[in-house]
């Protein structure tokens, strides 16, 4: 074969591989970064974690020492996928009774709401105290190649309302893991390990992931950090899996996310087994190794988070359940209940359970996008929305001796009101000259517990805001140009919007909307994708004229 033939096949073969790349970029490109995260972070095989081992004999009768703090957070469950607060779905075998069971033994939050209606907002929030906006957290860390990969998923989709991205951003938009809390905040962790607690994150951190912003550097002497988004591997025997493939995101979540933890920054490995159960065995093993000093353990869930997974045990469990994308979600929750009756269980076994302050919340309102209506009933509204569906969660809090059990609190309260309350349970200070947002809620929850005073609480996505004030919240939203009013104690599920005939306290609202903003930093990344959210519709209903929707800015 002469050379000049050898040549010509060459470019034959280059030409039809590049015909074959064109004709399938969207496929390329939804795959490419589950193909980088193979090439740059290998997984070994499960191994134990070799976590710290606390002091032989205790430093101190656990009477006399500060109280243990266990916060355990769920991702986007909806207060309808709890019984704690009046719904859920006991009736089809999928109760919370470890959840219900913590919320006895203390107080339920009746108002309980996160702070942002999307993930990184809302856990910066809790960690600090403070608005996030105050240090420019304001919008979800995410790839600026996403831009390329939404345009082309979300043109496949009629029906819907359009979305909007702004390539040049996307361009500009610093490197994924750069995207997150700056570390001069000072978290609850460095608090606490100032006042000598040791310090201990497990699960999913979504606040940056350079070594400046993980954990290791944000007061926590010890992480197992959730390094991508499978709660099991998708061919495993042991899982269920749900898709969803009306969801844009979800179609690209599924080639993408990978298995796999670390271990105090340290190489990726495989998790021992189904998500939810792998980090609750380590919260267990935290606890036993640290019971003999007082301790901090943040167990932050990847459940009930997409992409939607179930342990096959939990699946086989709700056999009654005909419609299979619910049976997953519901035997997921199962796990989440699960795990705070093991944790609870651990406290009681090694007698630690009456110092003990335990938190559960959720860090926002399940969204619309998995196509199941009734997660946040009977609020409207979702994830990615400022609606009460958006961001009332199941709260609840445990403390005996401090805070009475079987109690009800019907004030607004907020997930930046857990830093403060945190650090008075455990004599702590945060840093001088910080601002911090959220109230002391301790003095409220005792047997001499006294009202909440009146506050306002915000809430910022780019040019959706909203605040809340004496039963009254205002939303604001820029697409479209729109105001919501609405009286909560008279009308808790936002059915009568009363802006047009309320313009004098709508004005008063958004003059102090404006007011609390006006000094705010700019954000330390910008959004690039606007997405509309349904209000009442989930996102396998098509939008229909006259339908109320906002925008959600990533």
């Amino acid at each position: 074969m002469t050379t000049t033939r050898k040549w010509l096949l060459a470019l034959i073969g280059l030409a039809a591989l590049s015909a074959g790349l064109y004709a399938n970029r969207l496929v390329v490109l939804q795959y490419s970064l589950g193909w980088y995260t193979d090439l740059k972070y290998p997984r070994a095989p499960n191994h134990p974690v070799a976590w710290e081992q606390g002091p032989t004999p205790p430093e101190a009768p656990v009477a006399a020492r500060p109280p243990n703090i266990v916060v355990i957070l769920a991702d986007d469950l909806g207060i309808n996928d709890v019984s704690t607060h009046g719904g859920g779905y006991g009736a089809e075998g999928a109760g919370t009774p470890s959840i219900d069971d913590l919320a006895n033994q203390g107080v339920r939050f009746d108002r309980g709401y996160a702070a942002a209606a999307v993930c990184t907002v809302s856990r910066a929030a809790l960690l600090t105290g403070r608005y996030p906006w105050r240090f420019g957290v304001e919008f979800t860390p995410t790839p600026g190649a996403m831009a390329r990969v939404a345009g082309q998923l979300y043109a496949q989709d009629a029906g819907r309302l359009p979305v909007f991205i702004d390539q040049d951003k996307a361009r500009s938009i610093k490197d994924f893991n750069d995207l997150g809390m700056p570390p001069s905040e000072y978290t609850m962790a460095e608090a606490l390990k100032a006042r000598g607690y040791h310090t201990v994150h497990i699960g999913k951190w979504h606040l940056g992931s350079t070594r400046e912003m993980r954990p290791n550097n944000q007061g926590f002497d010890e992480t197992l950090f959730m390094e991508s988004g499978l709660h099991l591997p998708e061919n495993s025997p042991d899982v269920v899996n749900s898709k969803q493939d009306f969801d844009p995101i979800d179609r690209f979540l599924w080639p993408n996310m990978r298995f796999g933890v670390s271990y105090n920054g340290g190489q990726w490995f495989e998790p021992a087994k189904y998500l939810a159960d792998y980090y609750t065995d380590e919260a267990v093993k935290v606890i036993e190794a640290n019971r003999n000093r007082p301790f901090f353990l943040y167990l932050a869930h990847w459940g009930v988070h997409t992409p939607l997974q179930a342990s096959k045990a939990d699946y086989d469990a709700l056999s009654h359940i005909k419609d299979h994308r619910r049976r997953v979600y519901l035997a997921m929750i199962r796990s989440i209940d699960r795990s705070v009756g093991r944790v609870m269980e651990a406290l009681r076994k090694n007698g630690l359970d009456q110092n003990t302050l335990v938190v559960f919340t959720s860090d926002n309102g399940a969204p619309g996008y998995i196509g199941i209506p009734d997660v946040n009933a009977p609020y409207r509204g979702w994830k990615l929305t400022h609606f009460e569906g958006g961001l009332r969660v199941p709260f609840v809090a445990s403390w005996p001796g401090h805070i009475a059990p079987r109690s009800h609190q019907g004030s607004a309260v907020s997930n930046i009101d857990i830093f403060p309350t945190l650090l008075a349970a455990a004599g702590a200070r945060p840093a001088d000259g910080v601002q911090v947002d959220g109230l002391n809620l301790l003095p409220h929850l005792g047997k001499a517990a006294t009202p909440l005073p009146s506050r306002p609480l915000f809430w910022r996505d780019g040019p959706l805001r909203a605040m809340q004030q004496d039963d009254w919240k205002l939303i604001r939203a820029a697409r479209p140009d729109k105001q919501w009013l609405f009286n909560l104690k008279d009308d808790p599920t936002e059915q009568k919007n009363r802006a047009a005939a309320e313009p004098a306290r709508v004005q008063r609202m958004q003059a102090a909307i404006d007011a609390h903003h006006a000094t705010m930093p700019p954000p330390r990344w910008e959004s690039f994708i606007e997405l509309p959210i349904s209000i009442d519709k989930t996102l396998d209903q098509p939008y229909r004229e006259g339908d109320e929707y906002t925008y959600w800015s990533n």
